[in-house]
């Protein structure tokens, strides 16, 4: 049964990092002694040792050790013998041509349906969709794919942003890209506000955090979901 976290952001505004979802990771990865950690996608072109000394810190609060993916030399059998699964956010398009290009795309997706507990945030998450066109991240590589791990039925957009009617900033919203999508495509869309997350237990998926989520189908109006609701039905 799949048991996945997958959340919008690592870290809010003045918080450390994971620091509002360790209460619900030492719970979610409860039966875990060791997770493995994916640092791919490098947010400001980190390492993958310094992405993954903030991961160890993060998770020695809870008593759960880390060890990255980078660490191992079979990147396939390390995922196969995880028994937890952190996917860190930074750029999804160099998270994406890195797991292709090891081949893990598909082990990771099949892992994750088996049951093996998963915590995806920012490009982690936006991994768990049907494909990654939704993220809000530059170019910088060329993956040979955007398909993704399809482990709910939708996509996401994460760190979702409201309109600012105040602002005189003149470009594109978050809700324009997405129209933009749904002018090609028609998978729908959840954006996910900082804070929310989804929490998937097996086919059921219920959204949680103290904000609504937008949801976003093509040819319809976005919908406000609330927080604690079941959107299991989303496809």
């Amino acid at each position: 049964m799949k048991n996945i976290i997958i959340a919008s952001t690592s870290t809010l505004h003045g918080g450390d990092y994971l620091e509002y979802l360790l209460p619900e990771l030492s719970k979610h990865f409860q039966d875990c002694k060791t997770i493995l950690f994916i640092p791919y996608a490098r947010p400001s072109g980190i390492s993958h040792d310094e992405y993954t000394a903030k991961a160890v810190a993060a998770f020695s609060k809870i008593n759960i050790n880390v060890k990255g993916i980078h660490e191992f030399q079979n990147p396939i059998s390390a995922i196969e013998n995880a028994e937890g699964i952190f996917t860190g956010g930074g750029s999804t398009f160099v998270l994406v041509n890195e797991l292709y290009k090891n081949n893990i795309m598909t082990v990771l997706s099949q892992a994750v349906k088996k049951g093996t507990p998963y915590l995806g945030t920012s490009a982690g998450s936006v991994i768990c969709g049907l494909s990654m066109q939704n993220t809000n991240d530059m170019p910088i590589v060329y993956p040979p794919s955007f398909q993704t791990t399809g482990l709910i039925p939708f996509n996401i957009n994460a760190h979702y942003l409201d309109p600012d009617l105040q602002s005189k900033h003149m470009g594109e919203t978050r809700e324009t890209r997405i129209k933009e999508f749904h002018a090609y495509n028609s998978i729908p869309v959840l954006g996910l506000r900082e804070g929310s997350w989804l929490d998937v237990k097996g086919s059921k998926i219920i959204l949680k955090g103290n904000l609504k989520g937008i949801l976003f189908r093509q040819n319809q109006a976005s919908e406000e979901i609330e927080s604690q609701s079941d959107i299991s039905d989303i496809k």
